[in-house]
Protein backbone atom coordinates (compact mmCIF):
# COMPACT_ATOMS: atom_id res chain seq x y z
CA UNK A 1 0.00 0.00 0.00
CA UNK A 2 1.37 3.25 -1.22
CA UNK A 3 1.10 6.26 1.47
CA UNK A 4 2.46 9.92 1.04
CA UNK A 5 2.54 11.70 4.25
CA UNK A 6 3.32 15.42 4.57
CA UNK A 7 4.44 16.89 7.37
CA UNK A 8 6.29 21.13 8.10
CA UNK A 9 3.63 22.95 7.07
CA UNK A 10 2.43 26.01 9.48
CA UNK A 11 2.36 29.95 9.91
CA UNK A 12 5.12 32.19 8.75
CA UNK A 13 5.68 36.02 8.18
CA UNK A 14 6.51 37.30 4.68
CA UNK A 15 10.02 36.61 3.85
CA UNK A 16 10.01 33.51 6.09
CA UNK A 17 11.41 30.60 5.19
CA UNK A 18 9.68 26.54 5.63
CA UNK A 19 10.89 23.11 4.68
CA UNK A 20 7.89 20.49 3.70
CA UNK A 21 8.50 17.06 4.36
CA UNK A 22 7.02 14.38 2.22
CA UNK A 23 7.36 10.49 4.24
CA UNK A 24 7.13 8.09 1.16
CA UNK A 25 5.95 4.08 2.02
CA UNK A 26 5.15 1.49 -0.77
CA UNK A 27 6.89 3.42 -3.29
CA UNK A 28 10.53 3.77 -3.95
CA UNK A 29 10.58 7.52 -4.66
CA UNK A 30 14.09 7.73 -6.86
CA UNK A 31 11.89 5.43 -9.53
CA UNK A 32 8.92 7.71 -9.85
CA UNK A 33 8.61 11.23 -11.25
CA UNK A 34 7.49 13.32 -8.14
CA UNK A 35 6.32 16.69 -7.56
CA UNK A 36 4.35 19.27 -5.09
CA UNK A 37 1.54 20.81 -5.81
CA UNK A 38 -0.44 23.20 -4.09
CA UNK A 39 -4.35 24.33 -3.37
CA UNK A 40 -5.04 27.33 -2.20
CA UNK A 41 -8.75 28.83 -1.16
CA UNK A 42 -11.10 29.03 -4.49
CA UNK A 43 -8.57 27.91 -6.51
CA UNK A 44 -7.35 25.10 -8.49
CA UNK A 45 -4.92 22.88 -7.36
CA UNK A 46 -1.36 24.32 -9.13
CA UNK A 47 2.35 22.47 -10.09
CA UNK A 48 5.03 23.71 -7.14
CA UNK A 49 8.23 21.92 -8.44
CA UNK A 50 9.29 18.42 -9.75
CA UNK A 51 11.98 15.88 -10.61
CA UNK A 52 11.91 13.33 -13.52
CA UNK A 53 12.70 10.02 -12.45
CA UNK A 54 15.39 9.66 -15.66
CA UNK A 55 18.03 12.13 -15.25
CA UNK A 56 16.60 13.96 -11.90
CA UNK A 57 15.89 16.78 -13.68
CA UNK A 58 13.73 19.95 -12.00
CA UNK A 59 11.33 21.52 -13.33
CA UNK A 60 9.65 24.95 -11.20
CA UNK A 61 6.75 26.83 -11.68
CA UNK A 62 7.60 29.99 -13.27
CA UNK A 63 6.48 32.09 -9.87
CA UNK A 64 8.73 29.73 -7.78
CA UNK A 65 12.09 29.72 -9.72
CA UNK A 66 14.59 30.68 -7.47
CA UNK A 67 12.56 30.43 -4.36
CA UNK A 68 11.85 27.13 -3.77
CA UNK A 69 13.91 23.91 -4.11
CA UNK A 70 12.94 20.26 -4.14
CA UNK A 71 15.31 17.51 -3.23
CA UNK A 72 15.40 13.47 -2.25
CA UNK A 73 16.72 11.54 0.44
CA UNK A 74 17.30 8.42 -1.29
CA UNK A 75 18.24 6.98 1.86
CA UNK A 76 15.33 7.74 4.01
CA UNK A 77 12.93 7.90 1.03
CA UNK A 78 11.84 11.11 2.06
CA UNK A 79 11.04 14.66 -0.52
CA UNK A 80 11.11 17.41 0.32
CA UNK A 81 10.75 21.16 -0.35
CA UNK A 82 12.41 23.89 0.70
CA UNK A 83 10.64 27.46 0.35
CA UNK A 84 12.65 30.50 0.98
CA UNK A 85 11.24 34.36 0.74
CA UNK A 86 7.54 33.62 0.84
CA UNK A 87 4.57 35.49 0.05
CA UNK A 88 1.54 35.79 1.45
CA UNK A 89 0.19 34.69 -2.41
CA UNK A 90 2.03 31.01 -1.33
CA UNK A 91 -0.72 30.29 0.90
CA UNK A 92 -2.35 27.11 0.14
CA UNK A 93 -2.66 23.47 0.93
CA UNK A 94 0.54 22.04 -0.59
CA UNK A 95 0.77 18.24 -1.94
CA UNK A 96 3.71 15.65 -2.26
CA UNK A 97 2.28 13.06 -5.58
CA UNK A 98 4.19 10.37 -7.33
CA UNK A 99 3.59 9.11 -10.75
CA UNK A 100 3.44 5.45 -11.29
CA UNK A 101 6.84 3.57 -11.67
CA UNK A 102 9.16 4.16 -14.00
CA UNK A 103 6.52 6.04 -16.09
CA UNK A 104 7.48 9.55 -18.05
CA UNK A 105 5.05 11.85 -16.55
CA UNK A 106 4.07 15.27 -18.08
CA UNK A 107 5.36 17.00 -14.81
CA UNK A 108 3.54 19.58 -14.00
CA UNK A 109 -0.06 17.86 -15.01
CA UNK A 110 -1.67 16.52 -11.64
CA UNK A 111 -3.65 14.06 -13.55
CA UNK A 112 -0.52 12.12 -14.34
CA UNK A 113 0.41 11.45 -10.78
CA UNK A 114 -1.48 8.58 -8.85
CA UNK A 115 -0.77 8.97 -5.85
CA UNK A 116 -1.37 11.93 -3.34
CA UNK A 117 -0.62 13.18 0.38
CA UNK A 118 -3.00 14.42 2.69
CA UNK A 119 -1.82 17.95 2.58
CA UNK A 120 -0.27 20.04 4.63
CA UNK A 121 -0.97 23.60 5.49
CA UNK A 122 1.20 26.83 4.45
CA UNK A 123 0.19 30.18 5.38
CA UNK A 124 1.82 33.34 5.15
CA UNK A 125 1.14 36.67 6.81
CA UNK A 126 1.76 39.81 5.91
Amino acid sequence: QVQLVESGGGLVQAGGSLRLSCAASGVTLTRHTVGWFRQAPGKEREFVIGINWIGRSIHYADSEKGRFAISTDSAKNMLYLQMNSLKPEDTAVYYCAACPYQRMCAIRASDEYTYWGQGTQVSVSS
